[in-house]
């Protein structure tokens, strides 16, 4: 639907896109955006999206900036000043951003021809993952008139599209749904004893890269570990690492050298690799639109996939429990909010504005509280406007020069080997003598064509020199107060509001809960029916489709025909040469075995059709 979504931003109407993960969706505002003349605002939720989006951009010589919260009020600055200028063709900001002075005194004098919301579901309410400053995104409209409006998501429900067509004030809008059916992908849900068995006995059968997903950073280490214990090449991942483990683990499984990353849904977003055979989930996601989204990681290239989720009967009591988890009593979130407060130090009416490194492991044994009842309670509090919870910010270094031009001419005299790393710094970063700003240790690595650990170590002797300040980069969690801190006792929840959002996440539950235990039904056409696809047709490869298949067939005409078609195996016979050579068994009998063999990985089938053995 690349084309017509194109056509319909060139036509200059509103546009709401749903296509599912790995569905091209930047081609869809980018392409116009380059079309059209002026600047192409991009507003996205996480910084790990829009760096690495940045980054394709100007790989391809296209000019694009991402604003984001590891910049000074100066970098800002400068970069709204040539953007009025028409420096750059995109323009990456949060929804936070929208709202700050410096963005509305600059925003009159850009030439904005195109807005961008990525990730639209976030302006819903009743949506899996919602954000308030979306909602603010409609007063933008008001600066803006007559510019259309780009809305892009992987998965909304018939409710939630129709929220973000009104939260956004569409006019003249259209709305492009591509089907939620992926025919290469083959999803099944497994009740067992031992998931660590079957995991192991999944990824045995299945070469191939993989992802494993699971709720907890203890157990994507220790489930990492078990799968190297069998020789399986695994690797783990979650948002407590520092950003380099990330990066260096990240690259490790996209050049293969990684076969199974273990992770938690910290991994994934923005991470194109087609050829991903199988997504496990060895815990339960809480929502249909999250399993949708990650196991739609998989078969990207249109290969055969296997979509894999693995469970106990306690999984699914705890997904029942969730409601009352993910919402606690206001009484409590109160409790907590106070903590909080205490533990950052922060008065009443202070705090507008400011970021605070924020240790949750300690927070949580400091002040004797239960984790999950903390970490939902930081997403309450979200939703109600008051914080915003990044667990893993990145907020590049930065550098000041502090001494002054003549003492830093006659230190370079004294001491040549510093001389490179001063010069590179004076040229490259303007404003460097007057503000902190941001500098990037790669970037100078490249340019003076040292090691970066010298030039992190050079930094620092000319902090210690006196020359310079130097505040290396950060990736720890920060709690960011969106408003001034309030006193717990007149801390404003809106209860109506809170109590339906409870309201819609039970139901929420209760679908995935069906999704899991489905005793018979097609699965694919189970999530297409959710995300409001009417046109269903069986897959005739999950789980519950083969299930069916085998039940058409007796027991002893399923065993004769995998009895003939196992004594062709190595013989070069084709899938046609088989059936010609055996015109008393209907082609739909013998291709329901074969469908059933490829699924229990017996057998493949070549290019050429001919019948291999697996294994």
């Amino acid at each position: 639907m690349q084309e017509e979504i194109i056509q319909s931003v060139l036509d200059g109407r509103d546009t709401l896109a749903l296509l599912p993960t790995g569905g091209g969706k930047s081609i869809c505002f980018q392409v116009p955006a380059i079309l059209k003349e002026g600047l192409c605002l991009v507003i996205s939720p996480l910084i790990a999206l829009m760096r690495d989006q940045v980054d394709h951009l100007l790989q391809k010589d296209i000019p694009a900036i991402a604003l984001h919260s590891g910049l000074s009020f100066y970098e800002v600055k400068t970069i709204l000043q040539h953007a009025t200028q028409g420096d750059y063709k995109f323009l990456y900001l949060s929804p936070e951003r929208l709202e700050t002075s410096l963005f509305k005194e600059y925003l009159p004098a850009l030439n904005i021809s195109l807005i961008v919301v990525d990730e639209a579901h976030c302006v819903s309410q009743w949506g899996y993952d919602f954000r308030p400053p979306y909602l603010r995104i409609a007063n933008l409209r008001e600066e803006l008139p007559g510019i259309p409006l780009v809305a892009l998501t992987a998965s909304a429900t018939p409710v939630v599209q129709k929220d973000i067509t009104a939260k956004l004030k569409f006019s003249n809008g259209q709305v492009f749904r591509q089907s939620f059916e992926r025919p290469n992908v083959s999803y099944s849900s497994f009740c067992v004893d031992s998931k660590i068995n079957k995991l192991i006995d999944i990824l045995k059968k299945v070469s191939g890269s993989s992802i494993v997903y699971c709720s907890s950073r203890k157990q994507t280490k220790e489930l990492a570990n078990l799968l190297l214990l069998q020789s399986i090449a695994a690797g783990f991942y979650h948002a407590g690492l520092t950003q380099q483990d990330r990066d260096i683990k990240q690259q490790a499984w996209i050049t293969n050298q990684t076969r199974v990353m273990v992770c938690t849904n910290a991994f994934g977003m923005g991470i194109d690799k087609p050829d991903v055979r199988t997504v496990i989930h060895f815990d339960t996601p809480d929502c249909m639109e999250s399993y949708y989204q990650e196991a739609g990681r998989c078969g990207r290239d249109g290969k055969k996939a296997f979509a894999v989720l693995v469970y106990q009967k306690e999984n699914i009591t705890g997904l029942k429990a969730m409601p009352g988890k993910r919402f606690p009593p206001i009484p409590e979130i109160k409790r907590i909010y106070q903590s909080l407060a205490d533990y950052l130090q922060i008065p009443v009416g202070n705090g507008e504005g400011q970021y605070y490194d924020f240790d949750l492991l300690t927070f949580i044994k400091n002040f004797k509280l239960d984790s999950l009842l903390v970490i939902n309670t930081l997403k309450v509090l979200e939703q109600e406007g008051h914080i915003t919870f990044s667990e893993n910010i990145f907020l590049p270094s930065q550098v000041n020069f502090t001494a002054s031009k003549e003492t830093l001419y006659q230190f370079e005299i004294s001491h040549p080997l510093l001389e490179p790393l001063i010069k590179c710094l004076l040229r490259t970063y303007e404003g460097i003598y007057d503000n902190r700003v941001s500098v990037y240790e790669k970037q100078l690595a490249r340019l003076t064509s040292l090691p970066i650990e010298n030039v992190i170590d050079q930094l620092r002797q000319l902090q210690s020199f006196g020359l310079l300040e130097y505040l290396p980069q950060k990736d720890t969690p920060q709690i960011h107060f969106v408003l001034n801190r309030a006193s717990a006792k007149y801390l404003q929840i809106k209860q109506d509001a809170y109590l339906e959002r409870k309201k819609q996440y039970t139901e929420r539950v209760e679908h995935m809960i069906r999704y899991i235990e489905l005793p018979d039904a097609c699965r694919s056409s189970y999530i297409s029916r959710y995300f409001g696809d009417t046109e269903l047709k069986d897959c005739g490869i999950c789980d519950n489709c083969l299930a069916k298949k085998r039940k058409a067939l007796s027991p002893e005409e399923f065993k004769l025909i995998e009895t003939k078609i196992r004594q062709s195996i190595g013989k070069s016979i084709s899938v046609e040469q088989f059936f010609t050579t055996h015109p008393s068994i209907s082609q739909e009998k013998i291709w329901t075995v074969l469908t059933f063999l490829q699924a229990e990985h017996i057998l493949s089938v070549d290019e050429q059709g001919i019948l291999q053995a697996m294994g």
